[in-house]
């Protein structure tokens, strides 16, 4: 309805342009319509009056007179009307509210849904891809969340949509992670072993290390990488202990010391996803890259291209030359490619997959890399208008006005599985999603327990299972609910709270919008607590079941809208909505 208010006015601009005789570049103005902050000033505003008169040579009012002369008044539009100094206020009619009651009716679970145009472009979203080299913490929590709901949100506004969950497989920390499972492995095997503080040490890579003895037995024991404790610094002995764990087990033994590692970890990072609702259309790992030859392939052409140069033994990418504060090694002296090489060759992969944009989910923590990725993308591809990269904060905890501690002695941060059980799945998603994603959060966990209005999520549940008891209690009068009736009686709805009502109901669908096209879930959570605030307002001063069949049926006709939406609405962030609470 936002959009067709919008034409309405454009086209009373164009002909007020041309009948004046006016300068052609006003028409360049763009038509801005807003929500009314006031309900008594009608549904929709705009402000163009007052951002053209000064160019056209008139007041602001009356460029407003001339424009409301000018727009044409369709059957849903009950009156335009100046206000203030200048502002045009549009209130629709009650055939327009009534429409959205049928509208929603009509979809159903599909309400607030667009099929994919014709030719639709698609997107890749790549999130959460924590290294699988323990579990996911309460910070991989948000980004997922975050990520899963803007998957389901621009799918429903019709962008073809695929996830993708980049594995980091072929790293240092993968082989740091095959030593930590070895250690505790010799320990198993009864060995005395001194295991190095750099090293992973969660509960996790002793279970790890137990299949693999439950598997392997004692074939796996040989000499602990022991007496290299003396060094550089701690990383330069890891870097020789992981050398010699490498030789004492040979290639084939090694492998499976790696991944058991690497499978342990990432069937748990599945099953914890999956658990919290969030699935993935394709897990890719980065040793695929190394495996088809494309990180090869993504350092020659950057080669061939002259953005590398040679210094130290070293490859290096010249990306001061777009601006970055340093250029960035590919390859080390050593020959083997750098984080950055295999981010390089991971993107121009998605790259040539097709996709024709590309939204990067990264933890805060990733801010530096949006650079020299970006720069790399430019080298390559010559553009990086593909390439989208959202940045999530951290989540702080806290149990009322207590922070809580992210991290134990050991080092261990709290796990999305802890916070899952302690507040639910709902309460942890919805959560996650209530702020911008590159704003700080608090996490309250009793408020996320409670059983309140002060916890949103429990006051939007509350609110769907309360229409649902609607239904209830109609069977158990013995009325039952008649919707056609309901909706050829909606003109005896005339309550301020059920136009109010209504008028919600309308920008569901705008509000969807803006939350996809701005990657801002948050627009959308915000907007279902104003809905079940305006539904609650209403149940507690409505008598909703009333004698009178009519208006009954009306009434219910209204409040059902309002479960749907609120129902879609949940659906789309990942949250149930229960019928019963």
């Amino acid at each position: 309805m936002k959009n067709q208010v919008a034409n309405l006015l454009a086209e009373a601009f164009k002909q007020w342009v041309l009948d004046e005789g006016l300068d052609a570049q006003l028409l360049n103005h763009k038509v801005m319509i807003e929500q009314a902050r006031d309900e008594r000033h009608g549904d929709y505003a705009s402000n163009l009056a007052m951002v053209v008169a000064v160019k056209a040579g008139r007041s602001p009012r009356f460029a407003a007179e001339a424009l409301i002369e000018r727009v044409a008044k369709p059957s849903w539009l009950e009156s335009v009307k100046i206000a203030g100094p200048g502002f045009i206020n549009f209130r629709l009619s009650d055939q327009a509210h009534h429409a959205i009651i049928q509208r929603v009716r009509a979809k159903g679970n599909q309400f607030g849904c667009l099929e994919p145009e014709k030719g639709a472009k698609k997107l890749l979203i790549e999130f959460v891809s924590a290294n699988p080299t323990g579990p996911l913490h309460v910070g991989h929590g948000r980004g997922a969340a975050y990520g899963d709901a803007l998957a389901r949100l621009l799918r429903a506004r019709g962008w073809l949509v695929d996830s993708e969950y980049y594995v980091n497989d072929a790293g240092r920390q993968m082989h740091k992670l095959a030593l930590s499972v070895w250690l505790r492995y010799l320990e198993r095997c009864g060995m005395d072993i001194e295991f190095p503080s750099g090293l992973y040490r969660g509960d996790y890579v002793r279970c790890a290390a137990e299949i693999l003895y439950m598997q392997q037995g004692e074939n796996l024991m040989r000499s602990p990488p022991s007496g290299v404790m003396d060094g550089e610094n701690d990383e330069a002995r890891l870097d020789v202990m992981m050398g010699i764990c490498r030789e004492e087990l040979g290639e084939t033994d090694y492998q499976r010391v790696f991944d058991m590692g690497l499978t342990y970890n990432l069937n748990d990072i599945r099953e914890d996803l999956l658990s919290f609702g969030v699935s993935f259309d394709r897990w890719f790992h980065e040793s695929e890259l190394v495996r088809h030859g494309d990180l090869e392939r993504a350092v020659d052409r950057l080669s061939e291209a002259g953005w590398t140069y040679e210094k130290g033994g070293a490859t290096w990418f010249a990306s001061t030359r777009l601006g970055d504060d340093k250029d960035r090694v590919l390859l080390r002296e050593n020959g083997q490619p750098t984080y950055f090489a295999s981010d390089v060759a991971y993107h121009l992969n998605k790259c040539e997959r097709g996709y024709s944009a590309c939204i990067n989910i990264w933890g805060a923590d990733h801010h530096g890399y949006i650079a020299r990725v970006r720069n790399a993308m430019q080298a390559l591809a010559g553009s990086t208008d593909f390439l989208e990269i959202l940045l999530v904060q951290f989540a702080n905890l806290y149990r009322g006005s207590a922070r809580v501690s992210m991290s134990t002695r050991d080092g261990e941060f709290v796990t999305l599985r802890t916070l899952r059980e302690e507040v639910g799945n709902d309460a942890a998603r919805f959560f996650y999603v209530m702020r911008p994603c590159d704003q700080h959060m608090d996490f309250d966990l009793e408020l996320a327990k409670s059983q309140s209005q002060e916890n949103p999520v429990y006051y939007i549940q509350y609110a769907h299972a309360r229409i649902c008891s609607l239904h209830v209690q109609l069977e158990q009068k013995g009325w039952g609910f008649e919707s056609e009736e309901g909706i050829r009686s909606l003109s005896l709805l005339r309550e301020s709270h059920e136009l109010s009502l209504m008028r919600q109901l309308r920008r569901f669908e705008e509000v969807m919008d803006l939350a996809a096209q701005n990657r801002a879930p948050h627009h959308l959570a915000n907007y279902l607590r104003e809905l079940a605030s305006a539904l609650h307002t209403y149940y507690n001063h409505t008598i909703i079941l009333v004698p009178e069949t009519e208006v009954r049926n009306a009434r219910m006709a209204l409040v059902d809208a309002v479960r749907q939406v609120l129902y879609n609405g949940l659906a789309f962030l990942g949250v149930s909505a229960p019928r019963f609470m």
